[in-house]
């Protein structure tokens, strides 16, 4: 695991510092990261509905403690995983090892520094849940752009910047529902589609297809629908 010697590394040391102290409890179904499991299918699925991931060179960008990273590795991707939590990758190093998950690396590196060392290497980039804990989201958009190859696909989500979306992801889910630690979330780091349409449309990334995702607290089930007013899903691709 090489770390980046970035001095100017787009990260909020207190989103480190939170997902950090979390870190030993990624792999816990149900722990904090139970709603990141129970997605986890639903945006595997919708990932391959765009490309087959068999054989394909694919970059999880803030991959924490490797839920999907290695979930696609055993779908038959070539991936590595990257984040700036050192005791996240840990994590999700140790979890590979146990399960015995092939073709699946980490390092810790950010986007930005990759994307300068290895650009256009790879058929696709996910960032999943990442956005909305940087203080400069377009930079990872940007680097995304430059770390995938003409043609490749990459896969954003994120939650939109609305009263509704205040309600349901910050009150409702870390307050109310208790889905998510107090605190997970601050609402003016949310990012609009319009905001996230135009850093992809700024570097070459052509949006085809926006989902919502959606969650019923009484049956505890998520599913992708058409409202993206809350919690929202992109797939884009490199022109």
């Amino acid at each position: 695991m090489n770390a980046t010697t970035d001095t100017t590394i787009n990260a909020d040391p207190a989103e480190l510092a939170k997902f950090s102290d979390l870190a030993h409890r990624w792999w816990d179904p149900d722990s904090e990261f139970r709603p990141l499991h129970q997605i986890n299918p639903l945006r595997l699925d919708w990932i391959q509905s765009y490309l087959s991931l068999a054989g394909k060179r694919v970059l999880d960008v803030g991959c924490g403690g490797g839920i999907l990273a290695d979930s696609m590795a055993r779908a038959g991707a070539q991936v590595l995983g990257i984040d700036l939590s050192t005791k996240a990758l840990k994590v999700a190093q140790l979890h590979a090892l146990e399960a015995g998950t092939p073709d699946v690396q980490y390092r810790e590196v950010s986007a930005e520094a990759l994307a300068a060392e290895q650009p256009g290497s790879y058929d696709a980039i996910t960032c999943m849940e990442m956005l909305e804990h940087v203080p400069n989201p377009a930079s990872v958009v940007t680097a995304c752009s430059a770390l995938v190859k003409p043609g490749g696909w990459v896969f954003f989500s994120t939650i939109n910047r609305n009263p509704k979306s205040f309600v349901f992801a910050i009150v409702g889910a870390e307050y109310i529902l208790n889905l998510l630690p107090k605190g997970t979330h601050e609402y003016m780091k949310f990012v609009r589609p319009s905001e996230l349409a135009a850093y992809c449309r700024g570097v070459g990334l052509e949006l085809m297809a926006a989902r919502g995702m959606e969650y019923n607290p009484l049956t505890r089930r998520y599913w992708m629908s058409s409202d993206t007013s809350v919690n929202y899903l992109f797939a884009t691709q490199r022109s």
